[in-house]
């Protein structure tokens, strides 16, 4: 317990006293994340942020993570290293999606092949169980890649990719204080507390931003403290079984792999490269229907902790029924924002301003077209 709490505390202190002097260096070196016309933000923005809370998150482990026997944790730290480079080159001076992707999956083998974490069973899932081997590194390799692009994804809007990472990190952290697995207790506390901090200055109107180097080191430790969990809570003879796990661990990621993947799925649909950029993410479709920015965080986050609220309620479902529950509710969520999206835009693009020929020396008559399709004076 002190392990975690002196983590918690360490990582939130560091990255606190970090990011003003992020900030400082940013402005004196130009380092802004640029506005144009897909980006919500208005003014050039630091986008140096995630430094800070990697370097409270890295050392608050480095420090709190018990000193065991054949521990994953040095692979870890190497794969969190690969995954700061990536995102900082990305930041600086650009990386492309290939290139990004090669990286990813470099920290992905440090911890899957070196680290021995990986998806070996679907629990039951369409009555599936254990999975041969080349199944199973696939699909584990698969589920880090999106879990990790899942956060750099939905790092669209104020305060969003952060406050979600906190409530993801810090559910995951707590089950691993429970069962006792201090490792990944430490991990996720240290990723909260760092997040915590951070979003003291991210919040809306933001000072700064976390870039790549902070979305994709969410996204990474994130998958980490995940598998673990299905890993951990999958086994009955465990301090806390966890039934349906793969369905639960869907449900504390929702809100950041639901979108990925469906936004990935009408991406490749239309031909395009999953990797391209668009306005089709559930953030785009709250802006749209004139939420804020704190509205919008404070939406998908509410709804996420109602997902996995439910899915812990609902474990006893049985994997297969609370998958498809768990994807069924977010697919109605998502496509009832869509439609009042595709209304709102509808009605505005419905009604316009026509402009007619006025007589010689008089003011022009401007008649405006209603929703219903009727001219009026103005």
């Amino acid at each position: 317990m002190e392990n975690v709490l002196i983590a918690t505390v360490l990582s939130f202190v560091v990255t606190y006293f970090s990011i003003p002097i992020l900030i400082r260096v940013a402005e004196l070196k130009h380092l802004y994340d640029e506005p144009d016309e897909r980006k919500t933000h208005k003014q050039r923005i630091p986008a140096l942020g995630g430094i800070g809370f990697f370097s409270g998150f890295i050392i608050a482990a480095a420090v709190c993570v018990p000193a065991l026997q054949n521990s994953p944790f040095q692979y870890m730290m190497a794969a969190f290293f690969i995954i700061f480079m990536v995102g900082m080159k990305d930041d600086l001076v650009g990386l492309s999606p290939l290139k990004k992707l090669i990286g990813q999956l470099m920290a992905s083998f440090a911890i899957i092949y070196l680290g021995n974490l990986q998806i070996n069973s679907m629990y039951g899932f369409m009555g599936i169980y254990a999975l041969p081997a080349n199944i199973s590194l696939m699909l584990t390799y698969f589920t880090f890649i999106v879990v990790i692009n899942a956060f750099n994804l939905i790092d669209g809007v104020d305060g969003h990719a952060g406050s979600i990472g906190l409530l993801v990190s810090a559910i995951l952290g707590a089950y691993f204080l429970h069962v006792g697995e201090i490792t990944y207790a430490v991990l996720g506390f240290a990723m909260a507390g760092g997040l915590a901090s951070f979003l003291i200055y991210n919040i809306s109107p933001a000072r700064i931003f976390m870039g790549d180097t902070g979305s994709l080191l969410i996204g990474i430790v994130n998958a980490v403290l995940v598998l673990k969990f299905i890993d951990v809570a999958g086994n009955p003879a465990g301090k806390m079984p966890v039934g349906a796990t793969p369905a639960v661990a869907i449900a504390i990621l929702i809100v950041p792999l639901f979108d990925t993947l469906r936004v990935f799925a009408v991406r490749m649909l239309k031909g395009k490269s999953p990797f391209s950029a668009d306005r089709n993410h559930i953030h785009h479709y709250l802006l749209d229907l004139k939420l804020d920015h704190r509205q919008t965080t404070l939406v998908s986050v509410g709804v996420n902790a109602a997902f996995i609220v439910a899915a812990f309620l609902l474990q006893d479902m049985g994997t297969t029924w609370l998958t498809l529950l768990v994807v069924a509710a977010a697919t109605t969520f998502t496509g009832g924002l869509y439609l009042a999206r595709k209304r709102k835009m509808a009605v505005k693009t419905t009604v316009t301003t026509i402009t007619q020929p006025a007589a010689q020396g008089a003011a022009p008559k401007v008649l405006r077209v209603t929703t219903g399709g009727i001219l009026q004076d103005k």
